[in-house]
């Protein structure tokens, strides 16, 4: 039972029952004090430990802003450009969410504290007061009325009349001010129900609001997250074929490093030591120095470098060769020297140690001195001796296990029998293939084009790429673009049943980059570029019917010399007041593509991407069908002749047992996810400058990506359409213009200005 009610008629009889009720009303305000006491003390708790985690969160936030990838080689592919800027977008996404976190604190301050404390003060306090009030005039009350029953009667009637009156005027003010305080406290017992709750409520709205705008915030991040997650499944896919071949190489330089010398301008380079003779009788020192030589001029460098005190390199000394000879252990105390001369000190020699015999052997011979062994180091031949033809025999072989692969039931991962010798026979044709493309004298796409190759995949708009690579396929020899054009084909095919066989564009790409690409010199640097190699293999993919069945742009050649330093990714920015942004994948690095007029002031804004399918396809949408009878699959490839078998043995050397599948990869490593990507949004670049919102204003642009409108102030079009009066929006990454007479919004990334 609650508390029960003080009745007004009860202060007069003042009944014992009566003050206990009465007591029972201030306990009951005494808990409520304290209670609200303490709810402030943690409330202040609350806000101090929501400002050390939000300031915990921005120094989280700034350490991943200050922190910057840095990559191997002179350019990334737009998956690494994404990927590097994603630390920042985290770091963004970490700020919005305490800025959201501050308000709530603030909100905790205005709507929880302050009230609960004014209660506290204005309305327990007054009572507090009231009681104090009501408990002096108690005392005083019921002692004047003992005072008054002690006088005698013998006194006098004047006298006794006047205790009465005064006895009478403090019981009716004691009853009034009992009145009152019975008042106050049912109303103070009412009131608190709603002057505490009402507080209470307001904080956890403010709570509510603050995990709604988290979840906005999660919810606009969550397309960029599922975009960045593809780019990490891409990127690591190139990495685990860009390790294999790195291994591969290392391995290689370990079991014969001379036959692996990098080609660069110096004939011979390598670590010496130099004797540095001292006036007597301190005799002589030997000093490590990195010296290299060019025959051609005849110019020798050496420069003192010591590992050992930190790496620091001295200063160098450069001199003409004119004279070496080997020098014997029976004219020094020391193993492997000879003696240089040079012009500007004749019949002054340099005497020098090599590290061993054979190393001072191959010094010998490339300064043409006296004793040298000359040593071939030329294998080309020896590389070319036994190596595959591009010839009528390799091309009936690829059709025919091409032939094989396409019209053969297919089989997946799981249901290939290891204990079948079909299966068996199947994974060495399909080695085979792959056998006979790397043991060509030069790769299919040749060495002279591979870097030009390389170029377009660097940077540049979608359009630009393709273009780029279709007037390169061109230039490779007849028979190379022939024996292409039947690889992609069959590529092509493999993709469009990637729903099953999981060989998306991506896939394909890293499994026969390194095989169709191939620079001429085994180094780390060429092995970087292999993700590139991929990329210019999922253009082909994607655009084959252009590529190989239409004939190049002839005006193209000039714009291949193009940079291949591709500019920085820019964030993401989302769309205010709660909008997200869902939006096909763009991609490509796409750049503005403005007026050499304009170009010092619009700057140009590059599109990071990611794709599950590919990162150069022009698609926003991956096109995978379903699977009817003859479906291929990676891992089958139908040996149907003897002289297929015997072919492919004559080929690899080597027993079927030992060769691998064409993928080189588990059946479960790929990942084909049949997910419709979005887009970014982008920075506006008018923010920064007023002028570069007058250079694009009034433009025209032309849709480069079909886009389905999600808001009824966004426009929607197709690839190709052709909008009015463009400018900048008040949405970051957002433009305005006019298409068939209506204005709306339209993403940055999905047009080109003309």
């Amino acid at each position: 039972m609650g508390l029960q009610p003080l009745e007004f008629s009860d202060c007069y009889l003042d009944s014992p029952w009566f003050r206990e009720r009465v007591r029972a009303h201030e306990a009951e305000l005494e808990r409520t004090n304290k209670f609200i006491k303490d709810l402030l003390k943690d409330g202040k708790n609350l806000i101090a430990a929501t400002k050390n985690l939000s300031a915990a969160q921005r120094k989280f936030a700034h350490s991943l802003r200050d922190f910057k990838f840095e990559f191997i080689g002179d350019a990334e592919t737009d998956d690494e450009r994404y990927i590097d800027a994603s630390l920042h977008e985290f770091s963004n996404f970490l700020k919005n969410l305490e800025e959201q976190r501050e308000i709530l604190a603030l909100s905790v301050t205005e709507t929880l504290i302050k009230p609960l404390e004014r209660f506290r003060k204005e309305q327990l306090g007054a009572v507090k007061e009231e009681k104090k009030k009501f408990d002096k005039e108690t005392e005083k009350n019921y002692s004047l009325l003992e005072k008054h029953l002690n006088l005698s009667a013998k006194k006098k009637e004047v006298q006794l009349q006047e205790a009465d009156n005064q006895v009478e005027q403090n019981r009716k003010h004691f009853y009034e001010l009992s009145l009152e305080y019975v008042c106050k406290l049912q109303e103070i017992q009412e009131r608190k129900k709603f002057e505490c709750v009402e507080p209470v409520l307001s904080f956890f709205q403010g709570l509510f609001t603050f995990y709604h705008q988290g979840y906005e915030l999660a919810k606009d991040f969550s397309h960029y997250k599922m975009a960045l997650q593809i780019n990490i499944q891409n990127t690591r896919n190139r990495f685990e074929g860009t390790r294999s071949e790195v291994e591969e190489l290392m391995n290689k330089i370990r079991r014969n490093p001379q036959e692996h010398k990098r080609a660069n301008h110096n004939t011979m380079e390598g670590y010496l030591y130099v004797q540095e003779k001292r006036p007597a009788p301190f005799g002589s020192s030997w000093v490590k120095h990195y010296c290299t030589y060019r025959k051609e001029t005849k110019k020798f460098t050496m420069i003192p470098f010591e590992h050992r005190s930190g790496g620091k390199a001295g200063d160098g000394e450069l001199f003409i060769l004119t004279y070496c000879t080997k020098r014997n252990v029976d004219t020094i105390d020391r193993r492997f020297c000879f003696d240089l001369e040079s012009s500007d000190r004749p019949g002054v020699p340099v005497t020098m140690q090599a590290f061993s015999e054979e190393d001072r052997k191959l010094w010998m011979e490339a300064l043409d001195g006296k004793e040298a062994l000359f040593i071939n180091l030329n294998k080309a031949n020896a590389k070319q001796e036994g190596s595959a033809q591009l010839d009528k025999i390799g091309f009936t072989v690829i059709k025919k296990c091409i032939s094989a692969v396409e019209t053969r039931d297919a089989k997946t991962c799981n249901e290939v029998d290891l204990e079948n010798s079909v299966d068996w026979e199947v994974k060495t044709i399909t080695s085979a293939m792959k056998q006979y493309l790397r043991s060509l004298p030069e790769p299919l796409m040749t060495y002279e084009l591979h870097g030009e190759f390389i170029i377009p995949a660097k940077s540049g708009s979608p359009e630009s790429r393709v273009n780029a690579v279709h007037f390169l396929v061109h230039k490779l020899p007849e028979k190379n673009k022939e024996m292409l054009d039947i690889l992609v084909k069959h590529l092509a095919n493999v993709s469009k049943h990637a729903k099953r066989n999981l060989m998306t564009v991506a896939n394909l790409g890293v499994v026969f980059g390194p095989t169709l690409m191939r620079p001429q010199e085994e180094t780390v640097a060429a092995i970087m570029d292999l993700k590139f190699q991929n990329i210019v293999v999922e253009i082909l993919i994607e655009n084959h019917e252009k590529i190989f069945k239409t004939l190049p742009d002839v005006t193209f050649p000039e714009s291949i010399s193009m940079s291949v330093s591709p500019p920085n990714a820019p964030p993401r920015q989302s769309r205010r007041q709660g909008q997200r942004i869902k939006r096909p994948l763009a991609v490509y690095n796409l750049c503005l593509e403005l007026d050499d007029a304009d170009s010092h002031s619009s700057p140009k804004e590059d599109t990071p991407s990611g794709s599950m399918d590919s990162l150069s396809s022009q698609s926003p949408t991956p096109v995978l069908s379903s699977s009817p009878p003859g479906l291929l699959d990676r891992n089958h490839l139908i040996m149907d002749s003897g002289d297929l078998a015997e072919w492919t043995t004559n080929l690899s050397g080597q027993s079927r047992s030992s060769m691998v599948s064409w993928l080189n990869t588990p059946c479960s490593n790929p990942v084909a996810t049949n997910t419709a990507p979005s887009a970014f949004s982008f920075p506006n670049p008018s923010t920064g400058s007023d002028r570069a919102v007058e250079s694009v204003a009034h433009r025209k642009a032309r849709a480069v990506y079909p886009c389905e409108a999600e808001h009824s102030s966004e426009l929607s079009f197709q690839t190709g359409a052709i909008f009015e009066d463009v400018q900048f929006s008040r949405e970051p990454g957002w433009l305005e213009g006019t298409l068939n007479g209506k204005r709306g919004l339209i993403p940055q990334n999905y047009v080109q200005f003309l």
